[in-house]
């Protein structure tokens, strides 16, 4: 058993199915382009059969496991609650994510595994066809007490926030980080989260979030305000720090009352999934052993850059410690 954790993460656990396809595949299966939908068990099932044949790859995702699979390339530590089923879905998930050296303690069940089918068009675009499965019965008596009494962070992903129970699981992890002394990081995860959530997502900035992860559509959403810098200054009055992502510009933190731009990494993406989940695992582990944010910013930076030239959202060739030594030198 580990002494301790940089990061506790609570999240749905879906297996990641990544497909490379035509345009054509799309418009016959008639999903709407570069979104995520919520789909059914037999809608799962139609989407995989017309698979067949095209080149897919699979590995234990969910947006929050995805940063913390991340986190741990880098050398970092890390606990997970998600919960998975008794299936072979779930035994791959497990499996897959204690092969890193993750601590998963939550029970599997009986039923069906969540998994996230990521159909990837030539344009690098993804269309996720997500089932959530057993994911959306993660509870708060699924939240170890203990095991984040022992972790620096408590990292929530905004999906969470979708479904009553898991809801409830989130802010069981937060009230127990709070009690414990733990910073809390948060993701809001999608727009549309904050369409359905405002109030709530602001209490939760203006209280117990010690740090806030967004993109810039989230950020625009949360202050009705346009500017990146207006944006990030609106939120930090109220989150002690605040990574906010910019795409192919790069990124905005803000600590200490200062903006702290970081640079974007020229890439050729291939496949953006997990590109805003490899950048929280590159600011989590910075910032959790020792580097300074603009370090911990430039290792994201890379991080997420890297991530979106490949197929799928977790590092097919993780950073080496010698690499992360060389990119943070210096900065």
């Amino acid at each position: 058993m580990s002494t301790g954790y940089d990061v506790f993460g609570v999240g749905n656990s879906l297996v990641d199915i990544q497909a490379r396809i035509d345009d054509s595949v799309l418009q016959s299966l008639q999903f709407s382009k570069g979104i995520m939908t919520l789909v059914d068990e037999p809608t799962q099932t139609r989407v995989l059969d017309n698979l067949r044949g095209a080149k897919t790859s699979r590995c234990a995702g969910g947006s929050a496991a995805n940063t913390i699979a991340g986190l741990v390339d880098f050398g970092g530590t890390a606990a997970y609650a998600g919960k998975t089923g008794r299936d072979e879905l779930g035994e791959f998930w497990l499996k897959d994510m204690r092969n890193l050296g993750v601590t998963i303690e939550v029970p599997q069940v009986q039923g069906q595994t969540g998994a996230c089918v990521v159909l990837i068009t030539e344009d690098a675009q993804r269309t996720m066809l997500t089932h959530l499965g057993l994911s959306a019965t993660l509870g708060p008596d699924d939240i170890s007490e203990a095991e984040i009494k022992k972790s620096k962070f408590v990292y929530i992903e905004g999906y969470l926030f979708a479904g009553e129970k898991t809801k409830d699981a989130a802010m069981r992890a937060i009230e127990l980080a709070k009690k414990n002394g733990v910073k809390v990081a948060f993701t809001v995860s999608d727009p549309f989260l904050i369409q359905m959530h405002k109030d709530l997502f602001w209490s939760l900035i203006e209280g117990p979030v010690d740090l806030l992860f967004c993109n810039l559509d989230e950020a625009r959403s949360l202050t009705g305000k346009t500017d990146p810098i207006e944006c990030a200054h609106a939120i930090h009055r109220h989150a002690a720090d605040v990574a906010l992502t910019l795409g192919a510009d790069g990124s905005l933190l803000m600590h200490d009352g200062k903006a702290i731009p970081i640079e974007g990494v020229t890439t050729k993406a291939i496949d953006t999934t997990g590109a805003g989940d490899m950048y929280a695992a590159g600011i989590l582990y910075g910032i959790t052993n020792g580097l300074t944010w603009k370090q911990s910013g430039h290792l994201a930076s890379h991080a997420a850059a890297r991530v979106v030239a490949q197929m799928g959202a977790r590092l097919s060739k993780p950073f080496t410690k010698e690499e992360v030594a060389k990119l943070i030198s210096g900065v």
